[in-house]
């Protein structure tokens, strides 16, 4: 198991002014040689933003792309630390004096909305990142490292940025009472490199696997807490429009999700190439065609038999044999980031079809070779538990296909589980586009960039294994 870096030591203010702002320094140097080195051979840069952007090629474009994120995750780094000094002055404690209200701002956060012109949430994330990473001091007035030192070490470096850090540090500061100093920071460490590596959309699944894991026992109160908000309001509004707004708990939105999206499935592989056209062109859209999906689903519920059979509904619990017996731990639900308790579990398993994370044996074949060119629901259930839904950008799994690696007609392809990987419509038809070769493996699966894109090759890890902690793999 990796061990957690050691923190840094605690330095001089006026030294840790000093290297924030060489930071920015060398972050503006940086975007500069980036801007300069985009421009084509025959025209240095005009000045004008706009011209320029539009002079330049894709590869340097690509680089002021990332000089600019780096150079906005050293700016917010500093502010974050302003932000929670603002804060700071500001307390409760100052009353009338306080910073804020001296500047006639009822609390920090509206002083920092208004400086910045973003959201009050923005200006909050801000201030707790910067208090949750600023080193603290003690009475006796010795400086000691911030609460969250790794966080801090990766957000001064620009390593990762504010909102990364927020989700990092608010969900370790819920866990940190009930879970052992040890175990957090080893989690701590594994998120940092997590949210190093991939957007934050996809950190946020690491952190709901991470919470669950530093706090099993606290999933099931979770989740009590959650379905007791659930909630469903309907209104009309003046043009006779209802307007639907629904809170529900995993446990209550994984059937409504699961065949909501089996419908949506349905009308977008009718587009497809190859698929019989309609006699009317479908132009909806996917919230158009969801709408629509619900609408069939309460008309079937009422008894109405027009409605088609729906496809590939089955709702995927994925839960350890050991868990399921002993209670210890928590499962998941194929579709929804958030882990549940053993116990929602065994109730999803009751009321119906519980697929295990452990799939196969003599009654489900996953090898089919050339025997069938479609891959059996079986196979499919046995990808998604390596690939997670789309094995390439991560798509929500009830948006992919099973497609063969090796094509079928071309290639020879058989329909094996090796042979096998969840695509969505994008990701498919751009890796047979571009060339990307596809490594798969029992529990990862590896994707090679053609030359055009990588000089060098370098392999790239798709799949479930991508989004996982490294430590809890490794564990």
């Amino acid at each position: 198991m990796e061990q957690p870096p050691t923190p840094a030591q605690p330095t001089h203010p006026a030294h840790a002014a000093a290297t924030a702002l060489a930071a920015l320094e060398r972050g503006v140097a940086a975007l500069r040689e980036a801007w300069a080195g985009a421009m084509p051979a025959w025209g240095p840069a005009s000045g004008a933003v706009q011209v320029d952007v539009e002079r330049m090629g894709d590869a340097g474009l690509v680089r002021v792309v990332d000089a600019l994120a780096e150079a906005r995750r050293e700016v917010d780094a500093v502010f974050a630390r302003v932000a929670a000094e603002v804060a700071k002055r500001s307390g409760p404690e100052f009353g009338v004096d306080g910073l804020a209200k001296a500047q006639g701002f009822h609390n920090p956060v509206r002083l920092i909305a208004a400086a910045t012109g973003a959201s009050r949430s923005d200006a909050h994330r801000l201030i707790v990142v910067g208090a949750a990473t600023a080193e603290r001091q003690a009475f006796s007035g010795e400086r000691m490292p911030a609460r969250h030192p790794q966080v801090a070490a990766a957000v001064e470096t620009a390593t990762i940025s504010v909102e990364a850090a927020a989700a990092i540090t608010s969900m370790l500061d819920r866990s940190a009472a009930r879970a052992e100093a040890s175990r957090v920071d080893v989690v701590e460490a594994a998120l940092v490199d997590l949210a190093a590596r991939v957007p934050l959309e996809t950190l946020m699944r690491g952190v709901r696997e991470a919470e669950a894991r530093l706090d099993p026992d606290g999933v099931e109160p979770r989740e009590d807490e959650v379905r007791i908000e659930r909630a469903l309001t309907m209104r009309e509004d003046h043009r006779g429009v209802v307007h639907l707004h629904a809170r529900l708990d995993p446990e209550s939105a994984a059937p409504v999700k699961a065949a909501i999206e089996a419908l949506v499935s349905d009308a977008l592989r009718r587009r497809e190439p190859g698929a019989i056209s309609p006699a009317v062109e479908d132009r909806r859209s996917i919230p158009q065609i969801q709408a629509d999906a619900l609408a069939a689903l309460a008309r079937h519920a009422l008894g109405c038999s027009q409605t088609a059979a729906l496809a590939k509904t089955t709702v995927v619990v994925r839960v350890d044999l050991d868990t399921l017996i002993d209670g210890l731990g928590h499962a998941s639900i194929d579709g929804l980031d958030q882990p549940i308790s053993p116990a929602t579990a065994r109730r999803m398993a009751a009321d119906a079809e519980l697929i295990p994370a452990v799939l196969g044996g003599d009654s489900l074949p996953l090898d089919l070779g050339r025997a069938a060119r479609l891959f059996t629901k079986a196979q499919r259930l046995a990808l998604g538990e390596r690939d997670g839904g789309c094995a390439s950008c991560g798509e929500n799994i009830g948006y992919v296909e099973a497609h063969h690696i090796d094509w079928w007609e071309r290639d020879a392809g058989p329909t094996d589980l090796s042979n096998g990987v969840l695509l969505c419509s994008f990701c498919h038809h751009m890796i047979h586009r571009d060339g990307w070769q596809i490594r798969p493996g029992p529990a990862e699966i590896w994707f090679i960039p053609p030359p055009h894109i990588d000089p060098a090759q370098v392999p790239r890890l798709g799949g479930r294994a991508r989004f996982e902690l490294r430590e809890a793999r490794a564990a």
